[in-house]
């Protein structure tokens, strides 16, 4: 296996940090909410909203690229955090990258968190955001005909979520997803979780409790029985999606999800692109603009999601 990127390995051992369940679910969400963030693309205006649901207010953040004028493309951005970590705050800065690097508006949506939301709250939410961006994107200067989903680690499964539950109502039509180091398969017998059972940043152990936090009935099942809204590679068909970049990390448990995920929607005749970086570590995007590996990858991202929503 090839090592950990030398920059990137010089920063963890400078900033140690584990998302960890250990103390709980608060002390989980403050420990990534406490994580160092330089300010980043300040020039990206950004606005709060609500999006009215049968569960409550979710609450937004919508993003506009520089010089925006006129309707742009929208990519809903579904933050990552084990489903009981993470927020408009932990991701503002993920969400301003995707937004300038797709020159596109970008909707952070703060979805419902586990253990005190289980499975299926989060899907709830982001399909409801989702449907509303489709008939409001007029509103904000976005365009309802360029619309994608993108999300990390558990965002990238609600996002591979929201392209199949789109596909199955027949809107919103979507253009592209892009899946960050996601969750897939819920299937631990995949050669990664053994491979980085001890990685750094979120290990085997934390998967594991942060998916009975989640899917607390379902989380130990076998994988062949979940649901799709669950586990996406699980779909009864994997035919229509949108295309797809799904990058994944070489020193991640969740690598081979990405993998298998990439080889099942090939097969099923989607057009996807699966970018391995042998080097990084789940939650690489963090460390984009410190560990020039991490830089290039995020763009190689941004780019695929450019290139679909401005073809």
């Amino acid at each position: 296996m090839v090592s950990i990127d030398p920059i990137l390995q010089q920063i963890l051992e400078a900033v140690p940090f584990r998302l960890s369940p250990d103390d709980g679910p608060a002390a989980a969400r403050k420990a990534l909410r406490d994580l160092p963030r330089p300010p980043l693309h300040p020039e990206v205006r950004a606005e709060d909203r609500a999006v009215d649901s049968p569960a409550g207010p979710i609450p937004i953040r919508i993003y506009w690229p520089p010089g925006h004028s006129g309707p742009a493309p929208v990519v809903l951005f579904v933050h990552g955090g084990g489903f009981a970590a993470g927020d408009l705050e932990t991701h503002d800065g993920t969400a301003r990258q995707h937004a300038v690097g797709a020159d596109a508006v970008v909707v952070a949506v703060d979805y419902r968190l586990a253990p005190e939301h289980p499975y299926p709250a989060a899907v709830d939410d982001v399909w409801v955001v989702l449907r509303w961006i489709a008939a409001h994107a007029a509103e904000f200067g976005g365009d309802p005909r360029r619309l994608a989903v993108a999300g990390d680690s558990a965002g990238g499964n609600l996002a591979a979520v929201l392209a199949q539950l789109a596909r199955d109502a027949g809107a919103p039509q979507l253009r592209f997803q892009l899946l960050w180091y996601p969750a897939i398969t819920w299937d631990t017998s995949l050669a990664s979780y053994t491979e980085n059972a001890a990685a750094p940043i979120l290990d085997l152990a934390a998967i594991t409790a942060f998916s009975d936090w989640y899917a607390p009935d379902l989380a130990r099942t076998d994988p062949a029985g979940l649901p799709a809204t669950l586990a996406p590679s699980r779909a009864e068909s994997l035919a229509g999606l949108p295309p797809a970049h799904i990058a994944v990390a070489g020193h991640d448990p969740l690598r081979d999800d990405g993998v298998v995920y990439g080889e099942l929607l090939s097969q099923a005749g989607v057009a996807v692109t699966v970018d391995h970086a042998e080097s990084l570590i789940h939650g690489y995007l963090g460390y984009a603009g410190f560990a020039p590996a991490a830089t290039e990858a995020l763009d190689r991202g941004l780019a695929a999601l450019r290139s679909a929503l401005h073809a």
